[in-house]
């Protein structure tokens, strides 16, 4: 009997239930959607990071000193603790690097050159023979093969046989040179801690070459001597899940622990693993906690709007219920019919919902950030899926039986008497639970601004999930919203008084009509409030996040294009590196810089040099950093700059003629005309004439080139043991004589003679971090004393920065001319700073890093801005929030459209007599559906505006909170929030006009129900 009573009764009002079924379903399937999304970036921002991340992140080190006895045992215990601490074994390697033995024929000699042997598993992988094969072990002779560089270098070449000893072993060694070979990337992660192996030559107390590679049986056997032995384990993490993020991060750190106590006390165990595990665990942490905001605030509007359906459908039945109390159904039996109507609804909903999750989510594969990242989201039913559709499902059949409940005592007189004037205030307001909100969801954003993410420590010491945190957006939207609530009786009393002093009939009622029962559109009216606030916060956080990430990179970048590199090389030598650098496809300006940590006043910070006259085009500083432009800057940086000798044509030798009455050291300090400085060392100068040549060529490198005019700067003496008088006699270029100035000074400490006029410099113009500013008491324009590199010289602050490109957050730092700071440098008698990096500005980057992407031998390092934003953006983990957002935005409209639209609907139903009345009495059917129009335009006007208002509060406070970097750590700049008014106002205006479309298409329904209904009388 229930069943069949339940099926009736819920078809005895089918708008309502049908309202009910829309909203409990677009809840069930959007949170089933959100709650697979979060779960499927979080593996997908694993693992793009896993499989983007590079040799030097993932790799594992165990080195330890061996012998030929003790290797087996060392190299079994490694393996196998390497076996235990991964998921998977990963692919280890064995290198080794022998003790030095003398060059061929160096035997006697007091400091010979050196040759070292080697072995790398697997090396024929990672290398190519250009002659030659690869060595073999056993024999009577060791076989070798050696690098290309290597091989030009000694002049080595394949199937030369040659007998050397160890400077430790003396037993000699016969060696038969099989191979030579060219690693396929030289200068690549892997090879970072073997530069004899990548080079083929070190220089320093001793000049070593090799190492000449054999097999690892032939090495053990008659190299291991107590030398050192690496063993690398390079892990396959692509199906690394964040649940084991944590767990192998331990069992890496605990790697030497365990090798230690299974006998191997002189193993030494390091990787960069555990550290990113780590950050990386936190990171996916932190991206599915600040999911979550956008799934609270779906779900109070989700339970908001079915509330609102349950009520109606209370209100709907209140004389039914009082009817069915007087016959004797008793509460119970009253609401297991409340109950099994709510189940009849919810639970199709439960079942349907985890189906409609996946279509759902591949709509948002279609958004752009989305799809440019290369994920893509497919994930299917499962039990957690369907667990979260009925447990959602299941709270809103609660919700919907609610207030059938509470109204399940009443009798009919007391219905009928309960029918009359609504109040002016709801229950919430009257018991002040709004106020009280509003200190929870204040408190709960104070924690967010307060910690910077959503994830707290917890009692245990790992982190988790502040609910509190979580909810504050959540909270402060349903809050903002009760609040607003408290305008609705005030506004229409406000719009009574003005229309009723007008003629006109239809404003003048439809505001009576508001103001008379202001409850009755106070409930439409925050749910439109709300879906609108949630809306504009969904398109701000967007907006801000894409806005932020152009901003990181172009602060972390500092330029179009940033090359970093060592000033000077074999390929591309210190004056060679800027022409071949300027010369790269599409670049438009350029400049050398220096960029480099230093002390200044016992502070570390870092010094950037860059050509002043050109920071307008290359300069990156986002404009509300600094209360100075970038232009005004440039202008004030440039200070004193050295005058210059320039060389006639372009020559390619130099020689000086100096005499000295004792002894010297003497370098020389020239420039080229792209600006690079250079110090050329012209040795120790004798008692008497003395004559220096100078390779111009070689400061170019082998296939670099030198952009001319070269130019003398000045000549810098080093310290003497007695004072000497110096006079340059004479100065030739490729021959022919230059005309220099006098130069001659008396040398009794580091002394700089100008070949030029050199000007007594001023104070160095310079722009500072406020940090740094503040330590040092300076504010802009001010001069005054600081201490750099432990040299005092006085500094004019021409510009403060609160952070300064290419620094992380907190790093203080100091910008100067570069030719400034060089002037400064040379008056000093110091060398000049060497040109660590070019800054490069070009329209489009991708030709320029095309280009040095086929040139690795030039060992520079590209940062391109425009690369990095793009795979800031591409960052699951980063852009996850962006698509919940999205989602719950969507969302939110729906469930306010169809708020609206059922209110709408019940309330004109109810007004049909109403209506009626009015007819009678002589008003227009055009006047009384006007007075529908402007109660039901009062509610949407209200609530757009009440809406963008909210939105602006929590999006100042929230937004610039919870959008942090794809390692969960705070933005570098700082986020500026970022609300796109266009595409508010364009979905503002939409809103408004699909409501007002309802409110035409339900006054049209009703005239056209009054004109029948006339009819029929």
């Amino acid at each position: 009997m229930r069943g069949p009573l339940v099926v009736k009764r819920a078809l005895n009002e089918p708008l309502l239930l049908l309202a009910a079924f829309g909203s409990i379903l677009l809840a069930t399937t959007t949170l089933v959607a959100l709650t697979m999304y979060a779960s499927s970036i979080a593996d997908a921002g694993v693992r793009r990071t896993m499989e983007t991340a590079s040799y030097r992140q993932t790799a594992a080190t165990v080195s330890a000193p061996v012998t030929a006895e003790t290797f087996p045992k060392f190299d079994r215990s490694v393996r196998a603790e390497f076996a235990r601490a991964y998921t998977r074994p990963p692919a280890v390697t064995t290198s080794f690097r022998s003790d030095s033995y003398v060059l061929p024929g160096q035997d006697a000699q007091e400091r010979p050159e050196l040759l070292r042997f080697g072995s790398y598993d697997g090396l024929d992988q990672h290398a190519r023979l250009v002659s030659g094969s690869w060595p073999r072990a056993g024999g009577d002779r060791v076989e070798a093969a050696i690098s290309l560089s290597a091989a030009s270098a000694t002049g080595f070449k394949a199937g030369q046989e040659f007998t050397t000893k160890g400077r430790l072993d003396p037993r000699p060694v016969t060696v038969r040179v099989v191979g030579v070979f060219q690693l396929n990337d030289p200068f690549g992660e892997r090879w970072a801690g073997e530069q004899l192996l990548s080079r083929g030559v070190e220089r320093g107390e001793f000049t070593t070459y090799g190492p000449l590679m054999v097999p690892r049986e032939t090495f053990v056997a008659r190299f291991a001597t107590s030398v050192n032995a690496t063993w690398t384990a390079v892990p396959d993490l692509r199906a690394l899940t964040p649940a084991q993020l944590r767990p192998l991060a331990g069992a890496i750190d605990r790697l030497g622990a365990r090798l230690k106590a299974d006998g191997c006390g002189s193993c030494v165990a390091a990787s960069h693993l555990p550290e990113i595990l780590t950050q990386l665990d936190t990171a996916s942490l932190v991206a599915r906690s600040t999911m979550l905001i956008p799934v609270l605030q779906l779900l109070l509007l989700a339970a908001y709007a079915l509330m609102l359906t349950a009520r109606l459908l209370a209100d709907h039945r209140r004389m039914e219920v009082a009817l069915l109390r007087s016959r004797g159904a008793g509460t119970v039996r009253l609401a297991a019919l409340a109950g099994g109507e709510a189940l009849l609804v919810a639970v199709p909903c439960a079942v349907v919902a985890p189906f409609l999750g996946p279509p759902l989510l591949a709509l948002v594969n279609l958004l752009p950030w989305i799809r440019a990242s290369g994920v893509r989201l497919a994930p299917s039913a499962d039990l957690g899926t369907f667990l979260v559709s009925f447990g959602v499902a299941l709270a809103a059949a609660v919700l919907l039986v609610l207030p059938a409940l509470a109204g399940a005592r009443r009798t009919y007189v007391e219905e009928q008497s309960a029918r009359g004037r609504g109040g002016g205030r709801g229950l919430i307001e009257r018991a002040g639970a709004d106020l009280a909100l509003l200190v929870v969801a204040g408190l709960a954003i104070w924690q967010l601004q307060r910690y910077g993410a959503p994830v707290t420590a917890t009692a245990a010491g790992g982190l988790g999930i502040d609910p509190l945190i979580i909810s504050g957006p959540a909270l402060a939207l349903l809050t903002g919203g009760m609040l607003g609530l408290r305008l609705v009786p005030r506004v229409s009393k406000l719009a009574e008084r003005v229309t009723s002093r007008r003629p006109a009939l239809a404003p003048a009622l439809g505001a009576w009509q508001v103001s008379r029962r202001p409850l009755k559109y106070a409930g439409p009216a925050l749910l439109l409030t709300m879906a609108i606030a949630i809306g504009i916060v969904s398109m701000a956080t967007a907006s801000t996040w894409r806005a932020s990430q152009a901003d990181q990179a172009r602060h972390q970048a500092g330029a179009d294009l940033r090359l970093s590199g060592p000033p000077d090389g074999p390929e591309l030598g210190a004056l060679g590196r800027g022409t071949a650098f300027t010369a790269l496809p599409g670049v438009t300006a350029y400049s050398p810089g220096f960029r480099g940590q230093t002390e200044v006043s016992g502070e570390s910070a870092l010094l950037l040099g860059l050509d002043a006259g050109r920071l307008g085009e290359l300069f990156h500083l986002r404009a509300d950093l600094s209360a100075q432009p970038v232009g005004e800057m440039s202008r004030a940086l440039a200070g004193d700059r050295a005058g210059k000798l320039d060389l006639p044509g372009q020559p390619s030798a130099l020689t000086l003629r100096a005499r000295a009455d004792g002894v010297l050291p003497l370098r020389l300090v020239l420039s080229d005309a792209l600006g690079v400085w250079r110090d050329v060392p012209l040795g120790v100068l004798r008692k008497g004439e003395n004559r220096i040549d100078v390779d111009l060529r070689a400061l170019a490198g082998r296939t670099g080139k030198i952009t001319y005019p070269l130019s003398l700067r000045g000549l810098v003496a080093g310290t003497p043991q007695s004072p000497v008088n110096l006079t340059l006699t004479g100065l030739s270029a490729d021959g022919r004589e230059v005309a220099a100035p006098p130069v001659s000074m008396k040398v009794v400490r580091p002394a700089v003679a100008g070949l030029a006029p050199l000007p007594k410099p001023g104070p160095l113009p310079v722009v500072l971090t406020a940090d740094l500013a503040a330590s040092l008491k300076l504010a802009v324009g001010q001069v005054g004393p600081a201490s750099i590199d432990r040299r005092v010289l006085q500094v004019k602050v021409v510009g403060v920065v609160d952070s300064m490109p290419t620094t992380p957050a907190g790093q203080k730092a100091v910008l100067a001319d570069w030719a400034t700071l060089q002037t400064y440098e040379l008056a000093s008698a110091q060398l000049p700073r060497p040109a660590t990096e070019w800054w490069l500005a070009a329209g489009d980057t991708a030709p320029a890093v095309k280009a040095l992407q086929t040139r690795p031998e030039w060992d520079v390092t590209a940062l391109d801005q425009r690369r990095l934003a793009a795979e800031l953006r591409d960052d699951p983990l980063a852009s996850g929030l962006q698509g919940a957002l999205m989602l719950g935005f969507a969302a939110a409209l729906v469930f306010a459209t169809l708020g609206f639209l059922v209110n709408a609907t019940v309330a004109a139903r109810e007004r049909m007599g109403e209506f009626a009345i009015l007819r009678a009495l002589g008003v227009s059917s055009r006047q009384v559906f006007g007075v529908l129009a402007v109660e039901q335009a009062f509610v949407i006007g209200l609530s757009l505006v009440a809406g963008t208002g909210l939105a602006v509060v929590v999006g100042v406070l929230v937004v610039p909170h919870i959008v942090l970097t794809g390692q969960a750590s705070a933005v570098t700049p700082g986020v500026v929030l970022d609300i796109p008014w266009a595409a508010t106002a364009a979905m503002l205006a939409l809103v408004a006009a699909v409501l007002l479309a309802i409110v035409a298409g339900l006054a049209r329904r009703l005239r056209g129900q009054h004109g029948q209904l006339v009819e029929e009388r």
